[in-house]
């Protein structure tokens, strides 16, 4: 097993960043009639915002529960905030949010 020192811990942790968790629920008109194309529109938003740097990291959540997705926003809390409150499913009440503020390691990232 590898051996992890206190020096190596405090190295790694000083090189942390700070980031914002955005957990991503069930709204309250989470059967609104144009929910497809609304969430489509998301996706395609979501996939602007990675382009642009900002959301580095986002997860779908597939279960039965209110959990919708988690993102990871490489922005602080209030342009996090200004970012979800223009999402298209969050204006439409399909999805709600909370934001959440984090730390990570830059660079990190999902294995292949």
């Amino acid at each position: 097993m590898t051996v992890i020192t206190d020096e190596f811990m405090m190295g790694m942790l000083s090189k942390t960043k700070a980031y914002t968790l955005v957990l991503l629920k069930s709204g309250p008109n989470n059967q609104h009639p144009e929910m497809k194309s609304l969430i489509w529109e998301h996706v395609r938003r979501n996939f602007t915002l990675r382009k642009e740097g900002l959301l580095s990291v986002v997860t779908p959540v597939s279960d039965e529960t209110d959990l919708k997705g988690m993102g990871i926003f490489n922005a602080d809390i209030e342009q996090t905030r200004h970012l979800m409150e223009q999402d298209p499913c969050v204006q439409a009440g399909i999805f709600t949010f909370e934001i959440h503020p984090t730390r990570s390691f830059p660079g990190d990232l999902l294995p292949a």
